[in-house]
């Protein structure tokens, strides 16, 4: 993996801040001609230090501001159980993030949809229907504090 120097880290900082800032805007908080942002941010593409350019969608305002978190565990830690648990869950958009852990459980999932009743459809319909699930257990989010999409370069 390549070396970081301290302008490209300002710019992957400011670019996560905002996406949207354009390679003038940059050069002028960089001190750099446009034309060199242009290729370091290239270059940073291309070395997978940005994968993907995304707008945050409000989910207040799309009815998706209920977010659960459960923890799932499997019956068997099966290569064929693990494969086909994480192909189904995939499928499933209402999970917006999963985390194959360790401990007690062996996944945490983060669900958001618009209210209790979603849920328990979610669960009856969805999540329960999925094979090698021995148990589960629900984590409902009373106030979100913080949720940072940045990671500190």
């Amino acid at each position: 993996m390549q070396h970081l120097d301290d302008t490209d880290k300002k710019i992957l900082n400011l670019l996560q801040k905002d996406s949207r800032l354009t390679t003038k805007q940059l050069s002028l908080k960089l001190n750099l001609s446009p034309t060199a942002v242009y290729e370091r941010i290239k270059k940073l593409e291309r070395q997978n230090y940005i994968t993907n350019y995304v707008a945050l969608v409000n989910a207040q305002k799309i009815e998706k501001d209920f977010v659960v978190f459960v923890m799932v565990q499997l019956t068997q830690h099966s290569t064929k159980n693990i494969e086909d648990f994480e192909k189904k869950i995939m499928a499933l958009p209402e999970i917006v993030a999963c985390f194959h852990t360790s401990g007690t459980y062996d996944y945490l999932l983060k669900i958001n949809l618009k209210n209790m009743k979603a849920f328990r459809k979610f669960m009856i319909e969805k999540l329960t229907e999925i094979p090698h699930i021995s148990n589960t257990q629900s984590v409902f989010n009373i106030h979100e504090v913080f949720n940072y999409t940045a990671l500190p370069v």
